[in-house]
């Protein structure tokens, strides 16, 4: 297991940041390492963002110092999505199969975790998610077509999109993790924008699909300060609470976006017009 640990940044300081600074403190790179679990500790919202890849046998979801329990989800709740070729997640005994885009929501105390690839060979990229929770609520397998769908964006402003809402209120019960997948269509390439903040939930962004030769520009920082980080395929970007988050791919891309904060309103969002970004 590989496991990192991210300090909050006052947004005082993240002015002063050079590249390699944002990159540092914000960029989580290397999520999907063959035949180990990879997870990072934020203290952002006590996030936990990770990567499970396994290649030979299952490979079980430990739990970290960082987090300070004896089992992962002794007092957290996690979301999983795969993105890589299909795979099996083994929740207390009892297994789920996941296809490719295929998510699964995990409630506190559901007992231990693993992860196993159908064919090692296309291994499953189980990308995880884990906030902090206060209530056990079931365990839900939600399949690539039970998500709810909102299709946003116009063809003009290349942001049209089609957001897929995996953990969310009117598909699941969670404590506050919500989490979603959202696609564009051909020639959209703008996601969240017009951009937003919401100080009261804070998020982070899988970026995936992007092929090889082609990156994600994602803006980052206070409305009037912004800053930028180029992201490439299966990287993840940390948002706090303060920070706009929004991007353009250099080609098309999808990207997973996981909440957590004071409450599951998916429309709490402080809206950020476009002339008034610097």
């Amino acid at each position: 297991m590989t496991n990192d640990i991210r300090q909050v940044a006052h947004p005082d300081a993240v002015k002063r940041f050079d590249t390699a600074e944002l990159r540092r403190h914000f960029l989580i790179q290397r999520l999907f390492r063959p035949g180990e679990v990879s997870l990072t500790y934020s203290h952002i919202d006590r996030l936990v963002v990770g990567g499970a890849m396994p290649v030979a046998g299952a490979l079980p979801l430990p739990a970290s110092k960082a987090i300070g329990t004896d089992s992962f989800l002794k007092r957290r709740e996690l979301g999983i999505v795969n993105v890589g070729g299909s795979g099996r997640v083994t929740v207390g005994g009892t297994t789920y199969d996941l296809h490719p885009r295929d998510a699964l929501y995990v409630g506190m105390g559901a007992g231990e975790v693993s992860f196993e690839s159908t064919d090692g060979a296309q291994p499953a990229k189980f990308y995880l998610v884990s906030t902090p929770a206060h209530a056990s609520h079931d365990t839900v397998l939600i399949g690539a077509g039970k998500a709810k769908q909102v299709k946003l964006g116009e063809d003009r402003t290349a942001n049209k999109r089609t957001i897929n809402q995996y953990i969310h209120p009117d598909v699941c019960r969670s404590c506050q993790l919500l989490l979603g997948l959202t696609e564009f269509e051909e020639g959209s390439i703008w996601n969240t924008m017009p951009a937003h903040v919401h100080d009261r939930r804070s998020e982070v962004y899988l970026y995936f699909d992007v092929a090889e030769d082609q990156r994600v520009i994602h803006l980052m920082g206070e409305p009037q300060e912004t800053r930028h980080l180029v992201v490439a395929n299966e990287e993840a970007v940390l948002s706090p609470g303060w920070s706009i988050h929004s991007g353009v791919g250099t080609s098309r891309y999808a990207f997973i976006w996981a909440m957590g904060g004071d409450n599951q309103d998916f429309t709490d969002m402080d809206m950020i017009a476009i002339r008034d970004l610097k």
